[in-house]
């Protein structure tokens, strides 16, 4: 084409078509609503939590840098999000290992306040697991980076590194350099801060060594549109065991589809009605709030005496349901639910129970059912939502925990306890208690109640 032949409006047409080819060439990114966390001067908007390790901004960097004598140390955001797509750049020193929490916490009913949630990991060492999934202070590695080569072979040392990592839902990924490098579904968690972490460090290592992070960038709207496909296939926790856990001795007391390892109280069989399997969850159904007139309870087919159990249950409105342990069921073969000490579950705003028992607040959630009344300052998430329980049992020391703090705790077969017995509706029950093994059991008293994530870990007498 002879440009000087133009005319005036031909020449301004070309013009036009040519900007709007380049604009429609210009990346994606360029049209994203992106919000930076960091505004490359101060460190605005972030707060420190868990340790006292240094943090500078130099050069529109953020920089954190290690030091003695002090646990994990992080840069936290103080907004909380939920739903998100984060990118963001770092460069570490090959000796330090880092990360970045997502979804993570800070309580004063846990650990003392200890930042707990996922963490991204910003691993240098051989072992190269930078951008797999981490529990920081609870159940440790969700998401390795052992089976994919490639995300490890991206890690680029002393350089800076890029972090696509997107948590939607239930489902977390992520992307190192642009390789995909984990993909988990868990719902654990589904909001907290983001948080930049300083390692700690032992005595024979270097103070002061330095982790960098720069355009720490976020998207909160509209998310299904920008999120991308990884071609991973997904590791998921519901109902099963973590890497840590299976490594540890857990092991699943229910396998989340079927009714293999349990039966009912009084049955030689689970159940046939009253108790559903759906979506992953054991359910209790509703029967008008009577206890055992359904379903009844159900048992597990094995006995134990000092374990670790941990169970997560979902209440509805105004329901009532239990956990039990040192089940026996050759006793009470009559009316009512079989006879053991009770982990209570209970919606103490709406049920009555919450005001009766032998000591007033010994029947509410969390409690050891009619004998001692749980921490009135627990933890409870809202109904509807899901809650942790964990029941401690070892050379007859029990501990009660609900959400990750503990509740309660006492001696079986102590004199203490059995004053409390004495005193309690038990006491018609010859050593109530106190024998050496005993079923652990769900408990129907005719409420819906859900349950997953079933899992206990066996103590070998010492």
């Amino acid at each position: 084409m002879n440009h000087k032949n133009l005319s005036l409006f031909q020449k301004t047409t070309l013009i036009f078509i040519i900007f709007a080819f380049l604009g429609c060439s210009g990346s994606e990114k360029d049209t994203e609503p992106w919000i930076s966390l960091f505004d490359g001067k101060t460190l605005n908007g972030w707060t420190i939590k868990g340790g006292e390790a240094h943090y500078e901004v130099r050069d529109e960097i953020i920089v954190g840098s290690t030091v003695h004598d002090t646990p994990n140390t992080f840069l936290t955001t103080d907004k909380m999000y939920g739903d998100f797509i984060l990118e963001l750049d770092y460069k570490v020193d090959s000796t330090m290992n880092s990360g970045i929490q997502i979804r993570s916490n800070s309580f004063p009913h846990y650990r003392n306040g200890r930042v707990h949630g996922y963490q991204i990991e910003i691993d240098p060492s051989e072992r190269a697991w930078s951008a797999g999934i981490y529990d920081e202070a609870r159940r440790g590695w969700l998401n390795t980076m052992d089976n994919n080569p490639e995300a490890q072979q991206a890690f680029k040392q002393n350089d800076w590194n890029h972090y696509r990592i997107e948590a939607i839902g239930d489902t977390l990924k992520t992307w190192i350099n642009d390789i995909p490098a984990a993909y988990l579904i868990d719902d654990k968690t589904s909001s907290g801060f983001i948080g930049l972490q300083v390692h700690s460090i032992g005595k024979d290592q270097k103070e002061g060594t330095e982790i960098q992070w720069k355009n720490i960038n976020i998207l909160t709207d509209s998310l299904s549109k920008y999120s991308r496909k990884s071609p991973l296939a997904p590791i998921m926790t519901k109902n099963q065991l973590t890497i840590d856990e299976e490594k540890n001795g857990w092991k699943l007391l229910w396998d989340g589809s079927t009714t293999n390892g349990w039966r009912g109280a009084r049955l030689d069989d689970f159940p046939d009605k009253g108790w559903i399997i759906e979506n992953g969850e054991l359910i209790v159904l509703s029967s008008g709030g009577e206890e055992s007139a359904a379903g009844g309870d159900i048992v597990t087919e094995d006995l134990y005496g000092n374990f670790e159990l941990q169970v997560d249950f979902k209440l509805t409105e105004g329901a009532n349901s239990g956990i039990k342990y040192f089940v026996d069921t050759d006793i009470n073969k009559g009316p009512g639910s079989s006879i053991g000490l009770e982990y209570q579950i209970l919606d103490d705003a709406r049920h009555p129970d919450a005001k009766l028992g032998n000591h007033e607040g010994s029947r509410t959630l969390a409690s050891l059912y009619d004998l001692i009344k749980v921490d009135p300052n627990k933890p409870v998430n809202p109904i509807g939502e899901w809650n942790h329980a964990r029941i401690l049992s070892k050379d007859n020391h029990i501990e009660h925990w609900l959400n990750g703090m503990k509740v309660l705790e006492y001696e079986r077969k102590s004199e203490n306890y059995r004053k409390l017995v004495a005193e309690s509706k038990y006491k018609v029950w010859p050593n109530f208690g106190e024998a050496e093994q005993g079923h652990i059991l769900l408990q129907d008293h005719g409420d819906r109640v859900a349950f997953k994530n079933i899992k206990i870990r066996p103590i070998q007498n010492q």
